[in-house]
This record gives C-alpha cells, structure tokens and sequence, in this order.
C-alpha cells in the first residue's frame, strides 16, 4: 500500500441530485449509491456557478468566479493561477487528467503531468466549433434541445465511452507500476460529458424508463420571477408540449444511468488493480439541471436543481461510512480537501475550506455558508443578449439570490426546501433580507463585475478575430464526428415520441 492516499476524483457535468442515494426512485445509479453507502454524503454541495467552465476552474483553484475573472463559458483562466493540480504534483502526486476541462487558450493541462483525450469543444476563443450534426443547438439553451430529444445516440456519449476506456487503461497502468514496487501516490481526474444535454439516449435505455419517470413535480410559480420568466420565452421553453418534456425529462434519466455505468466500470478496475484500499473516491459535477422543474431547462439558475450538486466521498479507513452531512458546502471546499488529502502546499487566494474534519465525523465545526455566482455577459446566440449579473448566498435555512438590476429572491429551506414562497417582499423577513444582501455585496461589486465583464468582451472578440483569421491547431480536442449523432426514427420532431 502507498504510504499516502491515493485520490480518485470523478467528475460529470450538468448531473443534478438525481440518484438513488439522493433518494429519486426512479433512476438506476447502483454504482454512485454503493460509494454513497461506502461513504460520505453531502445533502447541501453547490456550485461555485451554475455553468461548465467558471465551475469548473474554481474547482481548479478554490478562487470563486469574480476573484479569477472567469465567469463564462469563454473566459481563459490565467495560466499564473496554480490550481490542485499543480499543487498535488509539489507534493509529489501524478496527478492526471482524463476527458472533460472546458479550458479555454493553449493551456490545456493547468498543471496535470499528462492528459488524455481531451474535450470535444474548441480550445480558443472563436475557434473551430463542433458538429452535432441532426442534433444541431441541443447541447445549448435552445428550443431544439428539447424538440430533437428521445432515443438515440450522440457524440457526448461517444465521447464518454473513450474517457472511461482511457481511465482503465491509466488505473491498469498504474497498478502494475505498483506492484513492480512504485510508491508514487496518484490523483486521477476523471472527467465526463453525460448527462448533459443533447437529451438522447440509448434506445436500450430510453426503452427502460419509458412510462416511468414522472413529470416535473414544480410547476412555473405563480409569482414567477421577471428574469425567468423572460429567459422561458426568451428560450422557446414557455410552451415546450408534454410530449417533449417527456421525451426530455425520459433521456436525461437515461444518460445518468449510463454516466453511473462508466462511473461503475472505472471503481471496478481500481478494485481490480488493487488500488481501491487506499484510494479517496469522490464522485461530483459541475452543476445541476432542471430538466423542466419550474419550467425551466438546463443551469444558469439558483434554483436547487441547478445550483445543488451531489458529493460522495469514500475514504476507507478516515471518512465515515454510510454516513450523511447537512452541512453547506461548495466545490471550492472540494478544492481545499484535496490539498488536505495530500499534504499539498496550500493555495494561494483559495476561498475553500477543507471537509476532512467532516468526512471523519458528524458535528465537526462548520460556517455553514457558500456562495455562487452566475454572469452571462450576453454574446452567447442563445443569451439573448442580455447581461446578467447574480449571485446567491446559502445561509443555514436561508437562500438569498441577488439580481442585480432586478428583485432579490429569498426563501427558507428548512420550512420550503422546494423554494416555492418568495420572502423577499415580506416585510416580516425584511432584517434577514438586508442582513444577507449586505453578506453578498461585502466582496462583490456588481458595478466592478460588470466593468470588468465589458473588457473581457473587448479582449475577447480580438481573440476571436485572430482565432478565425490564423486557425491555430487545437493543442487537445476529442474529434466530434456528426455521424455520432442520431435519433430514432420515431423520436424526431414531429414523430410519435
């Protein structure tokens, strides 16, 4: 055995608390539900934001979006930022990357010794873009996501299929390393598309939960509030029929189930290699989906759905098994734990708190707060081009979301975890309003980010012009082929769903 824990980190985008441990019962996620009961899970994890790329360098570095300027799906991290991969890799860990970054510019390794596979998206800003070929605009905020959804097959599934393999191949490596006699301490990431839209899934699949997964059990509210409701129409969401939203809401169990498959068969070969003893298992995403709750698609709310992630953590012989934690959290803890894990150097500007001291025990002193942060700066086709700037507060029972430009919304978890009672107007929770929009505004300036967020948009469409002009070679893509994608002949718009 190695003389330090190993660390597996596995990572999906776009999956909400949608599993069995998460008590759905409905989905099949035997795999994710076995780490659980072996485990640690976390009841209350969210997002630093409720998009791929801002989420997912904050991870990299526990800085939240505003403190490294990433805020879109387009911004490039500063390669001056070090992040835990960089400092496992001090510390004497191979830390490795396989699959999904959503890294933008030419540093595509952010610190991992060696990568593989790569993502099926760009690496520059205005570089070439994929082909999804018949399911065109359905991995993004578009009316087609839901009209070209059902059985079927896509190029983010394939893509998957060659991370999970790749995965194997490094664990079976590194397993024989070890029993040549290498001490070397690993730090495997191992990152997925599923199941983020496109929603199309196998026919296999979609067979299998056909007629079974209910529909949105959240209505749109009646006090719905002015930016959703704009984003709904704004979408071509506002009238999504129920056959669509079935159709949708169907596939999306579908993926998860293939998601927790790979997930399966890559916790299958580190116990096969024998590393599975040692090793820190943690399973997590991005960010959630709401797969029509609300009336709402995809992220880029605050909404429980969208901002709430699952976290497992199995560390045999330190953390808990079969244990659960209420405790406000946020991937940027994620972060610190990693260092903590590791013995790492610390990083510099990290806003994360390490969970060790909850993975041993219940009742470990806790702040039990977080923040995320959501700016859309409107050049996205699909943003509608409108600017949005927002942040959220999780405060024990309370949720605060600031909009800037517009009303806050507050609710009371503990008496309305669905978040259907809008408090922000209640004069009689007028003292918890102000207190917590004093918390999200006491290192966040919504005029800064804005200020900020033009100049990104000036530097970034110089970018883009040299990207179109020059056609740089991209430095690590997963080649997308448009053949890939397809849907069932009856699961087309216009066909029986």
């Amino acid at each position: 055995m190695a003389d330090r824990p190993d660390i597996l980190l596995l990572f999906s985008d776009q999956h909400g608390r949608i599993a069995g441990c998460y008590g759905d019962p409905v989905v099949r996620t035997p795999h994710i539900d076995r780490l659980a009961a072996e485990g640690v899970t976390f009841d209350a994890a969210y997002c630093p934001s409720p998009i791929c790329l801002p989420s997912r360098m904050s991870l990299l570095t526990g800085r939240m979006p505003h403190s490294q300027s990433c805020w879109t799906n387009t911004d490039v991290l500063s390669s001056g930022i070090p992040t835990y991969a960089h400092a496992l890799g001090a510390a004497g860990y191979d830390a490795v990357l396989v699959g999904r970054l959503h890294s933008v510019g030419p540093d595509q390794t952010r610190g991992f010794r060696v990568r593989d596979v790569g993502d099926h998206s760009t690496n520059w800003v205005g570089g070439r873009a994929h082909d999804l070929g018949p399911l065109h605009r359905t991995n993004d905020p578009w009316r087609e996501s839901l009209a070209a959804s059902g059985p079927g097959g896509s190029a983010y599934e394939a893509h998957d299929h060659d991370v999970t393999d790749a995965a194997i191949a490094r664990i079976r490596e590194i397993g024989a390393r070890r029993a040549k006699g290498d001490r070397t301490p690993f730090a495997l990431t191992v990152g997925w598309l599923l199941p983020h839209a496109p929603y199309v899934c196998s026919p296999e699949l979609y067979a299998s939960y056909a007629g079974r997964v209910p529909p949105p059990r959240l209505s749109v509210p009646e006090d719905e509030h002015t930016h959703h409701t704009w984003w709904r129409h704004d979408r071509g969401i506002a009238d999504a029929t129920e056959e669509e939203v079935n159709r949708a809401r169907t596939a999306y169990y579908g993926l998860v189930t293939a998601l927790d498959a790979m997930v399966g068969r890559v916790l299958e070969a580190l116990e096969a290699a024998g590393l599975a003893g040692n090793a820190c298992a943690i399973y997590t995403s991005d960010h959630g989906d709401h797969i029509g709750e609300r009336g709402l698609w995809w992220k880029q709310s605050f909404y429980e759905e969208s901002a709430g992630v699952p976290l497992v953590v199995r560390w045999p012989g330190r953390a808990a098994a079969g244990e659960r934690r209420r405790e406000v959290v946020n991937l940027t803890d994620l972060t610190e734990t990693l260092i903590a894990i590791a013995g790492a150097p610390a990083l510099p500007g990290s806003e994360g708190r390490s969970l060790v001291p909850l993975l041993v025990t219940g009742g470990a002193p806790w702040l039990d707060e977080t923040v995320s942060e959501y700016v859309n700066d409107g050049i996205p086709a699909w943003s509608g081009g409108r600017m949005v700037v927002s942040r959220m507060v999780r405060s024990g029972q309370w949720k605060l979301v600031y909009h800037h430009g517009h009303p806050a919304q507050l609710f009371d978890l503990e008496a309305d975890p669905d978040e259907l009672r809008d408090l922000a107007a209640d004069p009689s929770h007028a003292g918890v309003l102000a207190a917590l929009t004093a918390r999200v505004l006491a290192d966040w300036d919504p005029e800064d980010v804005i200020r900020r967020v033009e100049r990104h948009k000036a530097e970034q469409a110089v970018l883009a012009a040299w990207a179109r002009a020059v056609d740089p070679p991209e430095v690590l893509r997963w080649e997308m082929k448009p053949e890939q994608n397809w849907l069932a002949a009856n699961a087309a718009p216009g066909g029986e769903g």
